[in-house]
C-alpha cells in the first residue's frame, strides 16, 4: 500500500450547507457561540485510566515530520472486537490485489459530483414515490407553487421529509405503510415573492401544515422494488396542530400548562421532527429536534430559572425568522412562557390508527432529539437510543422497566413511561498528550475508550418519578435534562446524530456529524479528546459502541473518522484508504439484511453532493465504504431504508441556496424543465430483479 495523505493538518473544508438552510432548518444552530456553557471536567479527571482492549496489527509510519497508516497485518484475535480499530486482511489493503467486496456492497460506487440528479450505480433503477404538495389524502388538490392554502397543506404531502419508515401492510400484501417526518419549512423557496419580515397569516398556516408526518400506503410494481403512492384509509397528516397528549413525569406539570391547556396534558402539533424510528411493535418514533427556533422573545422573561433555560436550547431573544409568534401567542415566550417546554421530545404514533392520538414520551427527557432507536435485549427488556444534535451536546439512552409483549400494542405504548433515563460519560484509554487535533492515530493503534452511563431520572411502575440529579426534582430533570446532564458531567459529543444498533450484533452506532468549534480557538470549552480527535472537526465520525444495553458500562471506538481518504487524517475501520469513497457529514443510519451500516449525509464538506453510503462493519473488510446514490444539487440525503428489493431516500431541501427563489431556482429537481425543486422521496432497485448490493452468480 501505497502511503497517502501527508497534510496531516488539512481540515479546511467548510459545510455545503447554504446559509437560509441553516437559518430555517436548525436556526443558525452551529453559528455564534455554543449553547452548552458548562465547564464539565474531563472523564479521564475524574477517574482513573484502565486498561482497554488493544487494536492489534496497525503500525503507523512517520514520514517527514508527519504520519501515515501502513497496511494492517493479519488481523489477531482481537481484531473482531468492537474496540478494535483493524480489520482489513493483509489482501484487502494491497491496492494491487483482488478484492471482493462482501454481500450488500456488490456495487459500483458512485463517484463525486455535483449534478442536479439522483445518481445511482450502474444497473440500478430509481423512481419519485412523492413529492411536496402531492395529495395524500384522497380530494385533495394537486400541487400548484402559485395557489397554495394551508387547506390544501394539511392533505398533502409536506415540506422537507427527513426520517422514513416502511411497514407491512395489515390487510393487503401488495401494500405497504410508508411513514416519513416533515423537518422544517423554507418559506423563502415556498412562496412567490415572499417577503420574510412580513409574512401571511395563510403563509404562515401553510407552514403548520407542511411540518409534522405523512403515513401513507404504497403499492408494490411487479416483481421489482418500485414503489407507487395510493390512496388508502390509512393515509394521513399529522401537523403543527395536531393535539397530542403528554404523558410521562412532565404530564400535569406546572412546567407546561398554558392558558390553552391549563392541564398540562395536551400538546397542539409537533415540530422540527428529524431522525425516528420503527417499533418492533409496529409503531413509529419520531424525535423533536431545533424546535427553539419557532419560538420568540426571550429576552423579556424575567425569571431567571426559565430564562437559563431557554438560553440553553438557544431560543430567540427576539423575534424568530418565521414570524409565527404573530399569529399565535403560543409560539411568544413572553406571553405563554410554558409552551416551548411542551416540546423537544420523543413522540410515538400508531400509523394503522389513523384516529389515533401521538403521545410525547416525557420521560425519554426534554432536548434536541435526533431520532428514536429501539434495542431489544435477549430478555425482552426495551432499550431507547437518541443523541441530542448539536455541538457538544450528549448521547442517552433510556431502559425500560418493562419488557415487550408480542402482540400488545396498548402495553407496548408504555414502554418508553417506565424505567430509567441515562446520559453517556466516557475516556479515552490513550494520553491526552497523544491527542493532537491531527486525527493521527495514538500508539495503541485506535480512538477508543469505555464509559458508563449516568442515571439522570427513573419513573417506577406505579408512575413515581425520581430524580438522580442533586439539585432538580424529577420534572425538572424531564424538562431541563441538557441542565440535568451537564450537572452530571456528559461526555461533549461534535453534533450526535441518528444512534442505531445492528439487528446482527448488537452493536451500537452513532453518527457524529461534524463541530468546526472543537479545538477552535475562543469557540469552544473543550479541546481535541480520544472521543473527538479531530480539531475543527468539518467532515465528522462514526462512533461503534459495544453496549451491556440494560447495564451502565459500555465500550466505544471510532470505526470512521471522515474526509477525504487522501488525507492523512481520515481514517475507515483500517481498510486500504485507496478503495474507499470520501464522505463527510454523516447524519441519518440504516442497517441491511447483512448487517452493514448504511450512512447518509448532511452538508458536504467536499465540495459534491451529499450522499449514502454503505460501510462493512464486520469481517476482512471492516472499513470498507462505498458511495451508492448521490442526491441532487444542494440537497441533503435522509432517511435511508435498504432492504433486499429496494433504497427508499427522502431527498431533503433541493436547490437550498441562498441566491434561490421561486421564480428563480437553483434546482429543478425532481420534475426537470423549469420547475420548482420540491423535497420528495426517491426508490432505488436493482433492473434485473436482484437484491440490493449483491451480484448474481
Amino acid at each position: 500500500m501505497s502511503l497517502k495523505g501527508l497534510n496531516l493538518f488539512s481540515s479546511k473544508f467548510t459545510s455545503s450547507r447554504s446559509s437560509i438552510t441553516c437559518t430555517y432548518k436548525c436556526g443558525n444552530a452551529c453559528f455564534g457561540e455554543c449553547d452548552n456553557k458548562s465547564d464539565n471536567p474531563y472523564f479521564g479527571d475524574l477517574m482513573s485510566r484502565r486498561t482497554a482492549l488493544k487494536a492489534g496489527g496497525l503500525t503507523v509510519l512517520t514520514v517527514g515530520g508527519g504520519a501515515a497508516l501502513a497496511a494492517c497485518s493479519p488481523a489477531n484475535e482481537a481484531a473482531s472486537s468492537s474496540t478494535t480499530a483493524a480489520g482489513a486482511s493483509s489482501s484487502a489493503s494491497d491496492s494491487s490485489s483482488e478484492h471482493t467486496s462482501g454481500k450488500g456492497l456488490q456495487f459500483e460506487m458512485v463517484e463525486p459530483n455535483e449534478k442536479d440528479e439522483l445518481v445511482v450505480p450502474a444497473g440500478y433503477a430509481q423512481s419519485v414515490l412523492i413529492a411536496w404538495g402531492d395529495p395524500v389524502i384522497e380530494g385533495a388538490p394537486e400541487f400548484d407553487v402559485d395557489n397554495q392554502t394551508a387547506a390544501a397543506a394539511e392533505q398533502q404531502f409536506g415540506f422537507n421529509n427527513d426520517f422514513a419508515g416502511l411497514l407491512p401492510h395489515p390487510t393487503n400484501d401488495n401494500r405497504l405503510v410508508y411513514v416519513c417526518s416533515h423537518e422544517y419549512t423554507t418559506e423563502p423557496h415556498m412562496h412567490p415573492g415572499y417577503d420574510a419580515d412580513n409574512p401571511t397569516e395563510e403563509q404562515v398556516k401553510i407552514g403548520w401544515a407542511n411540518h409534522g408526518l405523512t403515513v401513507l400506503e404504497v403499492s408494490k410494481v411487479g416483481d421489482t422494488g418500485e414503489l407507487k403512492r395510493e390512496f388508502g384509509p390509512l393515509n394521513r397528516r399529522i401537523t403543527a396542530t395536531t393535539p397530542m397528549k403528554l404523558v410521562g413525569p412532565v404530564a400535569g406539570s406546572d412546567y407546561v400548562k398554558t392558558s390553552a391547556d391549563p392541564e398540562g396534558v395536551t400538546v397542539l402539533g409537533t415540530l422540527n421532527n428529524c431522525a425516528g424510528g420503527v417499533t418492533p411493535w409496529g409503531t413509529i418514533l419520531s424525535g423533536e429536534e431545533n424546535f427553539d427556533q419557532y419560538f420568540a422573545n426571550s429576552a423579556s422573561v424575567e425569571d431567571e430559572r426559565t430564562k437559563a433555560s431557554l438560553d440553553r436550547l438557544g431560543i430567540p431573544e427576539e423575534g424568530s425568522e418565521r414570524k409565527w409568534e404573530l399569529f399565535d401567542d403560543r409560539f411568544d415566550v413572553a406571553k405563554e412562557p410554558n409552551e416551548v417546554n411542551r416540546f423537544g421530545y420523543v413522540i410515538e404514533i400508531d400509523p394503522m390508527d389513523p384516529e389515533s392520538t401521538p403521545i410525547k414520551h416525557t420521560a425519554l427527557g426534554r432536548f434536541k432529539h435526533e431520532a428514536g432507536n429501539i434495542h431489544i435485549t435477549d430478555d425482552g427488556t426495551v432499550v431507547c437510543y437518541s443523541g441530542d444534535d448539536a455541538r457538544f451536546e450528549y448521547l442517552y439512552k433510556f431502559v425500560s422497566s418493562r419488557q415487550v409483549e408480542e402482540g400488545n400494542l396498548a402495553h407496548n405504548m408504555t414502554l418508553m413511561d417506565h424505567g430509567t433515563l441515562y446520559v453517556a460519560v466516557m475516556e479515552g484509554n490513550s494520553p491526552q498528550s497523544e491527542i493532537d487535533g491531527s486525527g493521527e492515530l495514538p500508539k495503541d493503534g485506535a480512538f477508543d475508550g469505555e464509559g458508563r452511563w449516568e442515571k439522570l431520572l427513573t419513573v417506577d411502575e406505579d408512575g413515581n418519578a425520581e430524580s438522580h440529579v442533586d439539585g432538580f426534582t424529577a420534572e425538572e430533570v424531564a424538562i431541563f435534562t441538557r441542565e440535568a446532564a451537564d450537572a452530571v458531567g456528559a461526555t461533549k459529543m461534535d453534533r450526535p446524530e441518528d444512534v442505531e444498533a445492528s439487528p446482527v450484533t448488537g452493536k451500537v452506532y452513532m453518527a457524529l456529524t461534524n463541530n468546526k468549534y472543537r479545538g477552535a480557538a475562543e469557540k469552544s470549552k473543550e479541546d481535541v479528546m480520544e472521543h473527538a480527535p479531530v480539531k475543527e472537526n468539518k467532515n465528522g465520525l462514526v462512533m461503534e459502541i459495544d453496549d451491556d444495553h440494560a447495564g451502565e458500562a459500555f465500550t466505544w471506538n471510532l470505526i470512521l473518522v471522515c474526509g477525504d481518504p487522501e488525507e492523512a487524517y481520515t481514517y475507515f475501520g483500517g481498510f486500504d484508504k485507496e478503495k474507499v469513497s470520501p464522505i463527510s457529514c454523516p447524519d441519518n443510519l440504516a442497517f441491511d439484511e447483512h448487517g452493514n451500516l448504511w450512512i447518509s449525509t448532511d452538508g458536504n464538506a467536499l465540495g459534491s453532493n451529499d450522499g449514502l453510503y454503505a460501510l462493512a462493519v464486520e469481517g476482512e473488510n471492516r472499513g470498507e465504504l462505498k458511495c451508492f446514490l448521490t442526491v441532487p444539487y444542494a440537497a441533503e440525503t435522509c432517511g435511508p431504508i435498504v432492504d433486499k428489493q429496494r433504497v427508499l431516500v427522502n431527498v431533503q431541501h433541493p436547490g437550498e441556496t441562498d441566491e434561490a427563489t421561486v421564480e428563480s431556482p437553483s434546482s429543478h429537481w425532481p420534475d426537470g424543465g423549469s420547475a420548482v425543486p420540491r423535497p420528495a422521496t426517491a426508490v432505488v432497485w436493482k433492473q434485473d430483479g436482484g437484491e440490493i448490493g449483491v451480484e448474481k452468480a
